[in-house]
């Protein structure tokens, strides 16, 4: 529209122009011409693949096979390290989340799930599937630290890990607002009727170790 009416009105002055110099100047075939470039240009716009985009109705959620929340799905022993993302995604999806997601991976940035809530928190879950004497250090907990709210703009962080976790860990997701699960939260959290990590009297701002960061 800005188009057609810097063109309509440089059309006018060029009329205008011309009728007063006298120069001469065959003005219909001029016009006839800028009208017929304006109908060319709008047709292209018209057919052009590249639209306008459409916004989703409000509250809609984009379409996603949820995962398998079955007895097998959900227990943690039975998998390996990639296994253990699409256990937690499946406790992610028996709680009520959707969309949810299993994106770890080279690149991953240090998400390994990432969810919905019911009530619309962006969690993003980093998966640590350590033997029981090797525990989540801190230097784990913060390279998750340094992507999870700037790059991956979770609401809820969340590490979860089949081990434990060092004290300077625990200390540095206090700080920064991550939650910390482990071995034994985990298998608390397996159990049908519990209740998941970002509902989580643990996760409070009081100074307790799994701290959920105020949503913004």
């Amino acid at each position: 529209m800005g188009l057609a009416g810097t063109a309509v009105g440089g059309t006018a002055v060029f009329i205008k122009a011309t009728a007063a110099a006298g120069t001469g100047i065959p003005v219909l075939p001029v016009v006839a011409a800028v009208l017929l470039l304006l109908g060319v240009a709008f047709a292209g716009w018209s057919v052009s693949p590249v639209r306008r985009r459409t916004h989703p109705e409000p509250g809609a959620r984009p379409a996603t096979d949820l995962p398998d929340v079955g007895a097998a799905a959900l227990d943690h022993a039975a998998v390996d390290a990639d296994g253990f993302e699409h256990t937690i995604a499946a406790l992610c999806a028996r709680d009520g989340c959707t969309p949810v997601e299993v994106v770890g991976g080279a690149g991953d940035l240090g998400a390994d799930v990432i969810a919905t809530t019911p009530d619309g928190l962006r969690v993003v879950v980093q998966c640590k599937h350590y033997a029981e004497d090797n525990r989540v250090g801190s230097q784990d907990v913060q390279r998750f630290g340094g992507t999870c709210f700037a790059v991956h703009d979770a609401d809820v962080a969340i590490v979860v890990t089949t081990s434990s976790f060092t004290a300077p860990a625990l200390e540095y997701a206090a700080a920064c607002g991550i939650v910390c699960v482990d071995a034994e939260a985990l298998a608390a959290w397996t159990r049908p009727g519990a209740r998941p990590p970002w509902e989580s009297p643990a996760a409070r701002s009081d100074g307790s170790t799994a701290v959920v960061r105020a949503r913004r």
